[in-house]
């Protein structure tokens, strides 16, 4: 074992995306596993190291980590991007899991039926420009500093560049009203490790194609 962090999940993005995003932030490398089988996604059931049943899985300090949130949680913990205090690691929470909600919808874009794709276009749309950003613009807005919490880069932040280029893949305008976050992602788009992840060649993966729908529902299927 290198001692790099390794993420066993499908080559996609999916619930994996965040913990590839929030690790290359705080410029940490880390090793691939990609399933392609049921039978590789058995097998880590029957090997037990599974908890839940459930990847992402990320071996790390000697952890075999599931469940998205409690590994984002502890690595923005270990990399010191969850606030210098308990109010400000509430706050963090309070955003990250604002962003997530919209991440969700945009997770489960690829999987909608031909018929359901273009209503559910409308509701990322409309919920990242009435509910999600709108929050987010007016946070930095009024308090005027590069960050979302505590003038100090932290996962919330991370959070937030994924979302906002997630959605602008789908919908390329989606920032025109908002000036603040327009700001915020060319700031964060040129740190260094962000600036890494976005080129050519990093692990950050595509926007999810067909071939990774047929290859999520190979895996997971009952």
């Amino acid at each position: 074992m290198s001692g790099k962090p390794r993420l066993t999940y499908l080559n996609g993005r999916g619930r994996m995306e965040s913990i590839r995003w929030l690790l290359a932030a705080a410029g940490v490398e880390f090793e691939e596993v990609f399933l392609q089988t049921k039978e590789q996604y058995d097998k880590l059931i029957k090997d037990g190291l599974l908890l839940f049943q459930q990847v992402p899985l990320v071996e790390i300090d000697g952890m075999k980590m599931v469940q998205t949130r409690a590994i984002l949680s502890y690595i923005a913990g270990k990399y010191n991007l969850y606030g210098k205090d308990l109010k400000e690691r509430a706050l963090i929470d309070m955003y990250v899991e604002g962003i997530s909600d919209l991440m969700q919808m945009i997770l489960m874009f690829p999987f909608s039926p031909p018929d359901a794709k273009e209503k559910n276009l409308d509701s990322i749309k409309e919920k990242a420009t009435n509910r999600y950003f709108p929050v987010f613009e007016k946070v930095l807005k009024q308090h005027g500093q590069d960050f979302l919490v505590g003038n100090k880069f932290s996962w919330a932040d991370v959070q937030l560049i994924e979302a906002i280029l997630a959605v602008e893949e789908k919908i390329p305008a989606v920032l025109s009203g908002f000036p603040q976050l327009q700001a915020f992602k060319t700031k964060m788009s040129n740190m260094p490790t962000i600036k890494k992840f976005l080129q050519p060649g990093s692990p950050r993966k595509p926007p999810p194609d067909d071939h990774y729908v047929e290859t999520v529902m190979k895996v997971f299927k009952r």
